[in-house]
């Protein structure tokens, strides 16, 4: 099911269907948010849980048993229950059942909120172990976003920038697999900004980790409007688009990320893994504002 809501600034739709935002309109009308043209992605801001990124053959091991899981986990796949629904924010719940525990063998709640503001739109994630033993996971945003956002613009006119200065090298995605491999150099990001173009994207993601920066964002250098995404309290972003030159941006906050190339193949053992006590809950939150 499909529920909108607003505020005198922005009007959004969001899908029980994976808890997913599809649709983020200015008071003008203007669409934000990527439309989901299945030509390039189908999807608009899926919720990553419980991993990020794909494992080394779609499968973990969890206590010496091994389970089966694809890319980003399957909360993205899930209808979610409706918590409570207000005139500008929404909260949806996902909770373990039959299902997720083939893949999952774990007992959890998950709350995402939606909620809009005047610059734009907060999203929450809440996990909580309903279970008698640790609860390991990883969760993440994928929000796209349409590029170029101005009429008359090109992809390439906007620039990623970063709040601070940074200085980074990126793991290259292996395209076979989809493993991050930190002993092969990829993107190096030396100062502030990266100028968009489509190549960056043509082997997947860039993958940051340990930012000096909580902020980063999708400018138009001529004109300095754009979308900025705070993700204080996300040790990694990844930055994604389509291969085929898809007219989006991906703005990806991660608390972890795909299996490493240099890692086996435990659950626990994965580069960014949180674990919950029974009873313990834990919030992950991240804003956009339009610029």
């Amino acid at each position: 099911m499909i529920f909108t809501i607003k505020n005198d600034k922005f009007t959004a739709k969001v899908d029980t269907l994976g808890a997913q935002i599809i649709s983020l309109e200015d008071a003008q009308g203007r669409e934000l948010l990527w439309t989901g043209d299945p030509a390039y992605w189908r999807e608009h801001a899926p919720v990553l849980f419980p991993i990020v990124g794909a494992l080394r053959d779609n499968r973990v091991k969890i206590k010496d048993v091994w389970f089966e899981m694809t890319r980003h986990g399957f909360a993205k796949h899930k209808e979610f229950d409706l918590v409570r629904r207000g005139e500008g924010d929404i909260f949806l719940r996902l909770q373990d059942d039959g299902d997720t525990k083939k893949a999952y063998p774990f007992s959890f709640a998950l709350t995402v909120e939606y909620a809009l503001t005047e610059e734009g739109y907060a999203t929450a994630f809440t996990v909580e172990n309903t279970g008698k033993e640790p609860l390991p996971f990883a969760i993440g945003g994928h929000p796209g976003f349409n590029l170029p956002l101005e009429d008359g613009a090109e992809f390439e006119d906007y620039v990623l920038r970063f709040e601070q200065e940074e200085s980074q090298q990126c793991p290259t995605v292996r395209m076979d697999t989809g493993l991050l491999d930190y002993e092969t150099p990829g993107f190096a990001l030396e100062g502030r900004e990266i100028p968009l173009r489509h190549n960056l994207f043509y082997r997947d993601a860039l993958v940051f980790s340990g930012l000096n920066s909580h902020k980063a964002a999708i400018v138009n250098k001529k004109t300095g409007k754009g979308i900025e995404m705070d993700f204080a309290g996300f040790p990694m972003l990844g930055v994604w688009s389509a291969q085929n030159d898809g007219p989006y941006v991906c703005l990806e906050p991660w608390t972890g990320c795909a299996t490493l190339t240099t890692e086996g193949d435990e659950f626990t053992g994965k580069k960014g893994i949180i674990t919950l006590s029974p009873g313990e809950k834990t919030e992950r939150r991240f804003t956009v504002r339009v610029m």
